[in-house]
């Protein structure tokens, strides 16, 4: 049976790929710790450690276990942390992930409330992307998620807790920015478009389609990423502009200008994001409805 212990002193070696630094980092000697790799090598019938006298590397069978270690050891780490908390009478953990922008948005304003209202809770942040955060709801390793809204699964609950608008994203010396009057989508059917990646920020991608369509432009795509921060660099290098939430000002370097879309654009029907707040039904986890009620009034301005 797979120890622990044993997948500690793993994740160990393979990070520090030497047995003496790794050793060294357990306050253990070698001898004990080379034992316990051993008999998780026996366990899994497989050699994840490719051994010289100058070298150590992880084998393929060692890279696929480091991930799931590693999830392994977070996951017990967390209940122990709960137990501890219900034994001494604290509240307890909850593990929030969030998007980029919702840290950005509404997270400052919830840890705030959760302080002041819930100072026994302990709070686990991880940055995640949506559909990222969405498995993790469903293994149970995250208890709260704040995320653009998917698809439905059976088990997770969800709710709007903040809508807001798109800005038109440019470099600061172009034409447009010199202006600083609100942009027609129509007036930049001509420029080059950087676009949300169809299956890392799908929300976005179909909601910048749709608007598109809506205003009846085709946009020449010249670039695809994953969130909100790498498309300010790329607008920021002048490669092109995009459409972000307005919220993303707060993290837009000087060299980037947000432009309000026309409320007289077509688009302005469908121009509203949403940041839902997300948890799975069937969690264990007490805690989790008190946190949902402190969302419920977060100011995203505060």
């Amino acid at each position: 049976m797979i120890s622990l212990v044993q997948l500690e002193c793993f994740i160990a070696v393979a990070e520090e790929l030497h047995f003496g630094a790794a050793a060294t980092r357990l306050k253990m000697t070698q001898p004990p710790l080379s034992r316990q790799i051993q008999q998780l090598e026996r366990e899994l019938s497989t050699r994840l450690f490719d051994r010289t006298s100058r070298r150590v590397a992880l084998t393929q069978a060692g890279r696929a276990l480091l991930p799931n270690a590693r999830r392994l050891i977070d996951l017990a780490a967390k209940a122990v942390s709960d137990v501890r908390s219900v034994g001494e009478g604290a509240a307890g953990t909850v593990t929030i992930a969030y998007t980029a922008m919702a840290g950005q948005s509404v997270v400052p304003d919830l840890l705030r409330r959760a302080s002041a209202e819930l100072p026994g809770v302990t709070l686990l942040l991880r940055e995640l992307v949506s559909l990222d955060q969405m498995e993790e709801l469903e293994k149970g390793t995250v208890d709260i998620g704040l995320m653009r809204p998917l698809l439905a699964r059976p088990q997770i609950s969800s709710r709007a807790v903040y809508r807001e608008r798109l800005a038109v994203a440019v470099s600061s010396g172009s034409t447009l920015a010199q202006r600083g009057e609100p942009v027609k989508l129509i007036d930049l059917k001509d420029e080059r478009l950087l676009m949300y990646s169809p299956t890392v920020a799908r929300y976005f991608h179909d909601l910048l389609l749709s608007m598109f369509v809506a205003s009846g432009v085709h946009p020449r795509i010249v670039q695809y990423a994953g969130q909100v921060p790498a498309l300010l660099a790329l607008v920021s290098a002048g490669i092109g502009f995009t459409l972000v939430p307005e919220s993303a000002g707060r993290i837009a370097p000087d060299t980037v200008t947000l432009l309000p879309i026309s409320d007289a654009d077509p688009s302005s029907r469908v121009n509203s994001v949403e940041l839902d707040i997300a948890w799975n039904s069937e969690t264990p986890n007490p805690l989790v409805e008190r946190l949902l009620s402190l969302a419920d009034d977060v100011d995203a301005d505060a």
